[in-house]
């Protein structure tokens, strides 16, 4: 199956698509600084690019965290990224309500891994006629995901993505089976790897308040999706991880995009002879 994201085709034999940008709104300029650089790049590389960031974190370790800037402030900043530099749009929803409002500034919506059987989100979601990018719960067998998938179609939209993040292997740790990314895709749908998701070490940072993560894997994890077949690759991107206002210890430095893109857009040709 191709599915449409705005004039941009994501699907089994299509070239690769790249999901990248910061992992939350952090502010305006920070926005639309980042995603120029990051639509540079892309077009460097010729590679189709949906703009990534969330409005809101709703699933933070600690209490403290940041978890955004206010929904209605930050869907005006994506809005004005998406109109001001020609991106579609990826953002996270979290409950029923927020569906409609991100849907008329997101040209996808993604249902957070956590919640990727909450079938009245996933309703609202189908119902939007968004694209509708559904994480697999890091608790969920791959082929478990047809579930998902299925309450999305009901409201008979199949504009769908699957998205493979790891897999909960004991205490703080996720691992990628890349099997998985093939039995995924067994659904008809188009399946992606979140490369930056699936190095996270969830509460595993030292201090116990955040997560941590093991970002010397995005590039290899990265590498091995895409000779795997996958039809995206998402990865959060941000000028200075360490500094950043959510998963600091997970994403990619973006003076290192420019490489891996290098890298997978010659393997995605080998892949599918192109």
């Amino acid at each position: 199956m191709i599915v449409s994201i705005g004039n941009i085709e994501i699907g089994e034999r299509c070239p690769l698509v790249l999901i990248a940008g910061p992992c939350v709104v952090e502010g305006r300029d920070f926005i639309l600084r980042t995603a120029e650089a990051i639509r540079s790049i892309a077009a460097k590389h010729g590679v189709p690019l949906v703009f990534k960031s969330s409005y809101k974190k709703g699933n933070r370790t600690s209490v403290g965290s940041f978890t955004g800037l206010g929904m209605d402030e930050a869907l005006a900043i994506l809005l004005e990224a998406k109109r001001e530099l020609g991106l579609p749009i990826v953002t996270d929803i979290h409950t029923e309500s927020e569906a409609a409002p991100a849907a008329e500034v997101a040209d996808v919506l993604q249902i957070p891994a956590f919640l990727c059987r909450q079938t009245d989100l996933l309703l609202a979601a189908g119902r939007t006629r968004r694209v509708v990018n559904i994480k697999k719960g890091q608790f969920l067998a791959p082929d478990d995901m047809r579930h998902a998938a299925e309450k999305v179609a009901s409201t008979g939209n199949t504009s769908i993505l699957l998205t493979e993040r790891g897999t909960t292997f004991g205490y703080h740790n996720l691992v990628v089976d890349m099997r998985a990314l093939q039995i995924m895709a067994r659904t008809g749908y188009p399946v992606v790897l979140d490369a930056t998701h699936a190095v996270q070490l969830p509460g595993g940072d030292p201090s116990g308040s955040r997560s941590g993560g093991q970002p010397e894997f995005i590039v290899p994890l990265a590498r091995a999706g895409v000779a795997a077949g996958v039809s995206g690759l998402f990865v959060e991107v941000h000028p200075d991880p360490p500094n950043a206002m959510s998963d600091a210890a997970s994403q990619l430095s973006l003076d290192r995009l420019d490489g891996l893109l290098e890298q997978v857009i010659r393997i995605d040709r080998i892949v599918k002879g192109r």
